[in-house]
């Protein structure tokens, strides 16, 4: 493992960071530098309504989410309790609690992706840093 650490007989010194900094060359910030295209979303953007489509998305999707949450989670499943909460709690309430679980999502995506991404990028890099 040349550049990561070096044995001297029983004892083993790692090498300094720059060192390690120096032969990771190409493997991090690419995560970063990545296309985004909305094609490749699992939403559906027809062409040429994006803008309202994304309206569409960025106001039902929390307020479904919330909805959900509230059936199964505050009320436990039970419709006649559920129907009680909903009726009590505002539209904007639900819409954050579910804006909260959406935010919440796509954050644990964005770092299992950059996680898949760097394990990635480091396999192919591997032999280079071997060298």
């Amino acid at each position: 493992m040349q550049g990561k650490r070096r044995s001297h007989g029983t004892s083993i010194h790692f090498a300094h960071p720059e060192e390690r900094i120096k032969s990771a060359n190409g493997i991090g910030g690419s995560f970063t530098k990545q296309e985004v295209q909305l094609n490749d979303t699992p939403l559906f953007f027809p062409e040429g309504f994006e803008k309202i489509f994304l309206a569409i998305y960025f106001i039902s999707l929390p307020y479904i989410l919330g909805l959900i949450f509230l059936f199964f989670y505050i009320a436990e499943g039970k419709f006649k309790v559920f129907i009680a909460v909903n009726h009590d709690s505002p539209f904007l309430m639900t819409w954050a609690i579910g804006y909260e679980i959406l935010a919440t999502l796509v954050i644990l995506w964005v770092i299992k992706s950059a996680i898949s991404f760097t394990r990635e990028n480091s396999r192919k890099h591997l032999h280079t840093l071997r060298q």
